[in-house]
């Protein structure tokens, strides 16, 4: 008897190999420099090593309870509060996440339902339209202007129907590194005001912002707030993105609501890295120095560009830099990063990848989240063009 698998009718059609796992297996192959992945090569705080490593010796090595441990959640609360101005309670309305990407499917899978609408604002990070497809939602695209990335106000307002259960919004932004006004913030205050439009606030790289400026988190406008589900990341914050530890903060009704879910997806998040945060949370610095840590290796980065026929874009947050490559090569971007790869032996990402139609700018993504050492390899082979 021959064994044989059924045949499984995907329910991710338009899902293939993407483009970053085609980039870093390319930048292997071709011993490139890899600004591609966008985490980084460095390690975190030692002393963010031995919190852990006394957490463990501690015990603290048993399941947690469900929305995590209260010493972190009060931590997280106290943050917030500080920075941007809203309280939360840390009893019902902040959970411990195995990530910011589990947040966002767990938050999708909770309030939308099939048929439902959900806008996305162009081009986005590579986990939203799979998450709304997998809730049975629908796919809204709102292109952001092209140029400048600002959010197109009349086009968000355009997309919204009776059937618009939610939008998500990034700030700052991955992939252009763009980050919201306070200005643009209000503007989505009082656009959703009439409704009952959930926004889901995609903010990991809340603490990345450059020259000054301050991130606009939802927090800080009481509309928003109310509706939203903010989502932020310790592996971004604390370069440890492999611990895959997060958390999203949101009113009571939607916690409740976004706890029946997490509960079955995950049920909780791995106890001494959460130990090990609470702890390390306890002294700001890290967090708030990390604007000056990243502008540095922004600036590192953005002189050697200068020297290349690569156009920058504006970096105002995150720890990327897009550049226009019309001066350089007439390629289209997925090419062009392939025979950047191969050729000149550094690794970037397509902004094509983050549309859902491939649209091409000409503007590639590069990851500055990398030790000098490597900066500078790279920027002695990009020198080249």
């Amino acid at each position: 008897m021959t064994a044989r698998t059924p045949e499984v009718q995907t329910k991710l059609p338009a899902v293939g190999t993407t483009i970053f796992t085609v980039m870093s297996a390319l930048a292997v192959e071709k011993n490139a420099v890899n600004l591609g992945q966008g985490f980084p090569d460095f390690g975190c705080d030692p002393k963010l090593l031995q919190a852990v490593t006394d957490a463990m010796a501690a015990g603290h090595n048993q399941y947690p309870p469900m929305p995590g441990i209260l010493p972190l959640r009060q931590a997280i609360a106290s943050k917030i509060s500080a920075l941007y101005g809203h309280s939360y309670d840390p009893q019902s309305e902040i959970t411990i996440t195995a990530g910011a990407t589990q947040a966002i499917i767990t938050a999708i899978l909770a309030v939308v339902r099939p048929g439902d609408e959900v806008i996305v604002l162009e081009p986005c990070y590579d986990s939203y339209v799979p998450n709304i497809d997998l809730a049975g939602g629908k796919v809204i695209r709102v292109p952001l202007t092209p140029g400048t990335f600002r959010p197109d106000f009349d086009k968000i307002a355009a997309a919204l129907t009776p059937r618009t259960r939610a939008i998500i919004i990034n700030t700052p932004h991955n992939p252009s590194a763009t980050v919201w006004t306070e200005a643009e913030m209000r503007c989505l205050e009082e656009l959703l005001a009439p409704t009952d439009v959930l926004v889901i606030s995609d903010e990991v790289y809340e603490h990345m912002v450059y020259a000054g400026a301050k991130h606009e988190s939802a927090a800080r406008f009481p509309g928003l707030a109310a509706r939203t589900f903010i989502v932020s990341s310790f592996g971004k914050t604390y370069h440890v993105t492999g611990w895959k530890v997060g958390y999203v903060a949101a009113p009571a009704p939607l916690t409740a609501e976004f706890r029946k879910v997490h509960q079955f997806n995950v049920f909780t998040v791995n106890t001494p890295m959460q130990h090990a945060l609470a702890n390390f949370m306890a002294n700001p610095a890290p967090y708030l120095d990390l604007p000056a840590f990243y502008q540095r290796k922004r600036d590192l980065f953005a002189e050697g560009l200068s020297k290349t026929r690569l156009k920058l874009l504006p970096s105002a947050g995150t720890y990327f830099q897009c550049v226009d490559i019309s001066e350089v090569s007439d390629l289209n971007e997925s090419d062009f990063c392939q025979w950047l790869t191969s050729e000149i032996g550094v690794a970037a990402i397509p902004l094509s990848a983050f549309y859902g139609d491939g649209f091409d700018q000409r503007v590639v993504r590069f990851c500055f989240a990398k030790k000098d050492e490597t900066l500078h390899n790279a920027l002695e082979r990009l020198a080249r063009l």
